[in-house]
């Protein structure tokens, strides 16, 4: 419990969950003034030893829960893509905010190590990035923070150009994972260790593993790592991504990316002809159900990139929520799934990612249970 000022000028006490209440209520008025000030309020006015376990607390139990709850709303769609994008940016002043307020206490203390924190190419959401690198910083290492979408010749470039014990990668969409391997090859190549974090690296980062790249669940298990030293790749860890990944061979990942294009256009036709509900679509509705028969199509790359069933189904599942709660029947993705399928008959991986998928999809006969 704490017990400060507000900014009514009222001494209150407050426990985190009243605290996560306040910041949430906050987000959702737009009240960065409001949000800011709670930050704030959760740091305290400790003294220079307290503060920067006072800041990391802040962060990781204020901030981060009421962050995780944004993507839970927007997926309920019980706030919008403007609110979402509103209560990120709010978030992101107060994460400032808190590292702020814990600078001078860091200020003239020996440095663990030098580290370079970035979001891989096309990875706009770098809140999670942002949060690992602060917390890092309050526990004692210099980071070198890159932020959103970093194109990886740039880091590369940095890397030439500031020497580090380490490069962190996050990534929260999986669609990223191709772009992801290439960066986690190119840091390596320079001699430097990397750990990949982040939702797109699928579940105990399955996906990092398979990359041979060092993975944390979040910025607790990261700085666990780091503190056991990660090995330093030698001149021969450039390599080509099929020697991490030797299904590649196959060229159905190459092939189906090549033709994705026409894939969405096909899909579209067909989705059309098969769910008549479609036909009296505006056009606004028409564009947005090609986005996401994209969406479907880039998923399916990538699920043939890492050769994961799982991570197909999975997503189309998630999909399939989203459209409940915006009452769009989920089996409105059968006609895309089975478009698909045909289209891709003979690429015998990618037909046994949709069947898998399919199957999730199939709607319920009498006597069944839903």
């Amino acid at each position: 419990m704490t017990t400060r000022e507000t900014g009514a000028g009222a001494a209150e006490a407050l426990t985190y969950d009243e605290l996560r209440e306040q910041l949430w209520s906050a987000l959702l008025d737009c009240d960065d003034t409001h949000a800011v000030a709670l930050a704030r309020f959760a740091v305290g006015e400790s003294d220079s030893e307290r503060t920067p376990a006072a800041a990391e607390r802040a962060l990781l139990e204020l901030i981060a829960p009421v962050q995780e709850r944004v993507g839970v709303e927007w997926a309920a769609d019980r706030i919008t893509v403007a609110q979402e994008h509103a209560a990120t940016a709010i978030n992101e002043r107060c994460v400032s905010a808190v590292a702020d307020m814990a600078a001078p206490a860091l200020a003239g203390r020996p440095s663990r190590g030098r580290l370079t924190v970035a979001c891989v190419d096309g990875e706009w959401h770098a809140l999670p990035a942002r949060l690992v690198a602060e917390v890092l910083r309050l526990r004692g290492w210099s980071v070198d923070y890159l932020g959103a979408q970093v194109p990886t010749p740039h880091l590369i470039a940095h890397l030439h150009q500031r020497r580090c014990d380490a490069v962190l990668l996050s990534s929260s969409i999986p669609a990223h994972l191709p772009t992801a391997h290439t960066a986690i090859s190119a840091c390596q190549a320079t001699g430097t260790p990397v750990m990949a974090g982040g939702a797109a690296f699928g579940p105990q980062g399955r996906y990092a593993h398979r990359m041979q790249a060092a993975w944390a669940p979040d910025a607790i298990g990261a700085h666990a790592l780091l503190e056991q030293g990660l090995v330093r790749p030698t001149a021969e860890a450039a390599r080509l991504p099929d020697l991490d990944l030797p299904h590649l061979s196959d060229q159905e990942y190459t092939l189906v990316g090549q033709g994705r294009r026409q894939l969405v256009k096909q899909t579209l036709t067909d989705v059309e002809e098969a769910f008549p509900p479609m036909r009296s679509y505006s056009d606004a509705q028409r564009e947005r159900t090609a986005e996401d028969i994209g969406h479907i199509v880039n998923y399916l790359v990538t699920a043939l990139y890492v050769d994961d069933a799982d991570l197909f189904t999975t997503f189309v599942g998630w999909t399939a929520g989203i459209l409940e709660a915006r009452r769009v029947p989920p089996q409105s993705l059968l006609p895309a799934v089975d478009s698909l399928l045909h289209q891709l008959k003979d690429f015998p991986r990618a037909t046994g990612i949709l069947s898998a998928a399919r199957s999730t999809l199939t709607v319920p006969g009498p006597g069944r249970p839903a």
